[in-house]
């Protein structure tokens, strides 16, 4: 066989193929992976290790064509093999009756996770701690923010949540699931017994000399638990107000308003929009050592210097709106509460901006002038409103087309017309490559509609007008809405038609 005469394939995501009765050792062992390519058999082979493929694959009793692929997606597949192997090493490890024997007795992860021990450089050999240990260093790798762990009738599934979007990272036999799960309980101080009621927990991991909070929620589905770890980062994470990504008229604006020694600053926007950063970077730019800054959060996602964080605790009584009027008696010169969900809340926080504190929040309304209408609706007055808040902000995060595989969309001319976009004006969609994990996007960009409380708002409140006339009117007046920023990332190529959708082109 002439080499010249195998096949390659470029930038192909593939899945390991079922051969029954092949050892999934010897496989690995020899670089020869069997996979599907268009329904179609293949054996594909590593450049660097021919011989021992095509030796191997002369003892096999199998028909296939052989083929390359480039370097990323060979290490895929052969990624995907290695964890097929881990899957049937550790569902052979234990027995059934040695299961819980395991759990009860190997605590080293616990003491090796408590004690901040690098997860880098342990030497643990036990399979459930090298997989853990590997799930937390993996997850970094990718930029995740969250780890989901899922129990379903036959299997377990692991999903990464990168860029907003869950990513599949591996499935598992359902017992190994268990087991994993199990193992997280036992590093989070929870109960391992209890698989009835849902329980929340924290954890620390330790990678290449970076310390990380990890939060941990159980929760008892149809077929079993499921985990969500969601991975909490320091302040040395926090971005500059320049480095959220708004535009530069936006962050001259952000810096004025953090120049009031009073008054209510709001960040609006649906979960995972990045509010918690935005408050965060706007504490880190006005943070100084003569100002008194308190935060109360659920929960607190960032480790923040020369900022005194609380952390909201309904069991012991502590919420939001006990927690702020405890804050008000420290002598503050900022606050910051996590999110205003409730009457009580929304009154103190006004009176809290209107008594000579800055006090910074965050609401769950789709833009900006909506904020207006969900505190009157919280029973806050209109004249309170007009005396104590000084803008709001909305903003999404989009997702950005991978540049080294997005191509041109050619079925969607009726949202050009329909979101007034000049019909020559190529856009992109989304294709996937191995540079994008195979998910047609590579980072987030934030976008923003920016409402200051001007005199003629406070003369519209006044007259009763409610927040779409006020918008209508804004609009009129030179601001900029939501919808207008994100699509004009549709226009310039940076996103899709599809994400620019799904974060609120329509709102």
């Amino acid at each position: 066989m002439k080499i010249e005469n195998i096949p390659t394939f470029e930038n192909i995501d593939l899945q390991p193929a079922n051969y029954i009765g092949l050892d999934i050792n010897l496989l690995v062992k020899n670089y020869l992976l069997l996979t599907n390519i268009d329904t179609k058999p293949f054996a594909v082979l590593d450049k660097a290790y021919i011989s021992d493929g095509l030796n191997y694959l002369a003892k096999l009793s199998i028909e296939c064509d052989v083929c390359f692929v480039d370097a990323a997606s060979y290490e895929r597949l052969y990624n995907k093999y290695i964890e097929k192997r881990s899957d049937k090493e550790l569902s052979s490890a234990f027995s059934e009756d040695e299961k819980e024997e395991f759990i009860e007795d190997d605590i080293s992860l616990s003491e090796f996770l408590k004690t901040s021990s690098d997860i880098l450089t342990s030497e643990e050999s036990a399979p459930i701690i090298k997989f853990v240990n590997s799930l937390f260093y993996q997850a970094i790798k990718k930029r995740s923010s969250d780890i989901h762990i899922e129990t379903h009738e036959s299997r377990g599934i692991v999903r990464f949540r990168i860029d907003g979007a869950l990513i599949k990272h591996v499935d598992l036999d359902k017992h190994i699931i268990n087991l994993i799960i199990n193992r997280i309980k036992v590093i989070s101080n929870l109960d391992i017994s209890e698989k009835r009621v849902p329980q929340d927990g924290r954890t620390a991991v330790k990678i290449s000399g970076k310390s990380l909070d990890v939060r941990v929620s159980t929760l008892p589905t149809y077929y079993g638990e499921r985990v969500v770890m969601r991975i909490l980062m320091d302040s040395s994470t926090i971005p500059t107000l320049e480095g959220l990504g708004f535009d530069s008229y936006m962050t001259e604006e952000f810096k004025t308003l953090l120049s009031h020694s009073y008054g209510m600053i709001l960040v609006t926007g649906p979960t995972g929009s990045g509010k918690s950063t935005t408050l965060h970077s706007f504490l880190s730019a006005i943070a100084t050592p003569e100002k008194n800054i308190i935060t109360i959060e659920d929960p607190v996602e960032y480790k923040a210097n020369n900022i005194n964080q609380i952390q909201v605790n309904a069991k012991t009584g502590l919420t939001f709106a006990s927690g702020l009027r405890s804050i008000l008696r420290q002598d503050p010169d900022i606050v910051m509460v996590g999110e205003i969900r409730d009457t009580e809340t929304a009154k103190i926080a006004i009176q809290s901006a209107l008594t000579g504190h800055l006090l910074l929040s965050t609401l769950h309304t789709n833009n900006t002038t909506a904020a207006l209408t969900r505190l009157i609706d919280m029973g806050v007055e209109e004249f309170l409103i007009s005396s104590s808040l000084l803008g709001v902000l909305a903003q999404r995060l989009v997702r950005v087309l991978c540049p080294h595989c997005k191509i041109e969309d050619d079925e969607n001319e009726e949202f050009k017309v329909e979101f007034g976009i000049k019909k020559d004006t190529k856009i992109y969609k989304s294709k996937g490559c191995n540079q994008c994990n195979f998910t047609g996007y590579k980072g987030r960009v934030a976008v923003g509609e920016l409402f200051l409380m001007s005199g003629e708002v406070k003369s519209m409140l006044k007259k009763g007008m409610n927040d779409f006339e006020i918008r209508e009117i804004m609009h009129r007046n030179g601001l900029v809405l939501l919808s207008q920023k994100i699509s004009s990332l549709v226009e310039n190529g940076t996103t899709s038609f599809q994400e620019a959708l799904r974060v609120g082109l329509r709102d």
